[in-house]
């Protein structure tokens, strides 16, 4: 049986890129989070169907996770996640795409914003890393994440507000994906202890944050443990033409526990752009 994690590759910035490639219409890509065994499929399942029937929707694996090369002493930092990104742009001959990013992909799609403004049309930030916080204890544990099926239930459990959505089969795919070879290696590289220091390696600067002239949509569950409600309340202050979507018993998992909503808000708030472009703010 076919794995629906793996779809065509290209070379981006040097990195053979796992990259699924759906629908037609404005491209839209989608960055995926750092939780263990994590891919693009694992995060975006749910929603890149539903966004591929008004949208071309692009989702990379980021190098160091899932079915992307993991090259021999590859640097996992923002400047070389930014390059990919913008390498799978290169590589599919999209000048300006939209731009969805969940928890860590909403910290590197924030950076791509700010560094490359021209390539992006709108932004979507999904329970956001990108701004000062204390690390959690939800956070601390999914980047100290031990291979282990035990470790990752409980992981698991503080992803989502509802427990229904993470039983065992859940866990052990995830478990699964995060022991195939190669995976908890780099996954262990990329955030050793102790870890607020890559919270903070991953925050944009507050006055570029405050530059950008694009529309920008911020989502949060409002139970979230693992990236607090505050991180999104701090970018809707800082960005000007943000809105911010808040949704009451969800953790972590917005694109997952309230796929249909998550999607339907994605779809309109992209839909509106039409062909604008992005305009300079008011000095």
């Amino acid at each position: 049986m076919s794995n629906p994690e793996i779809a065509g590759s290209v070379m981006a910035a040097g990195i053979r890129t796992n990259v699924h490639d759906v629908g037609s219409g404005h491209p839209v890509l989608l960055i995926h989070g750092s939780g263990p065994g994590v891919s693009a499929w694992a995060n975006w399942r749910l929603v890149m169907p539903e966004l591929a029937q008004q949208a071309r929707v692009i989702a990379p694996d980021m190098v160091g996770f899932g079915f992307t090369d993991r090259p021999a002493g590859q640097q996992y930092n923002m400047d070389e996640w930014v390059k990919q990104a913008v390498g799978v742009l290169d590589a599919l001959g999209i000048a300006k795409t939209d731009l969805v990013g969940n928890s860590f992909g909403g910290a590197l799609a924030l950076a791509l914003t700010i560094r490359h403004p021209e390539r992006v049309r709108r932004l979507v930030l999904m329970g956001s890393v990108g701004v000062p916080f204390p690390i959690t204890k939800g956070l601390d544990d999914v980047w100290g994440y031990e291979a282990s099926f035990e470790n990752m239930r409980r992981i698991m459990d503080v992803f989502a507000y509802d427990r229904n959505l993470v039983n065992d089969e859940l866990a052990r795919l995830r478990y699964e994906a995060s022991i195939r070879p190669g995976f908890q290696e780099s996954f262990s590289a990329m955030f050793p202890a102790p870890r607020q220091r890559w919270v903070d390696a991953m925050c944009s600067a507050e006055a570029d944050i405050r530059a950008l002239p694009h529309q920008v949509l911020i989502v949060h569950g409002r139970d979230d443990q693992v990236i607090p409600l505050s991180t999104s309340l701090t970018l809707s202050q800082w960005i000007a033409r943000s809105q911010l979507h808040v949704f009451g018993q969800c953790g972590h998992w917005t694109q997952i526990e309230h796929s249909a909503r998550f999607t339907r808000l994605v779809r309109d708030f992209l839909a509106e752009a039409g062909d604008a472009e992005p305009t300079p703010l008011n000095p």
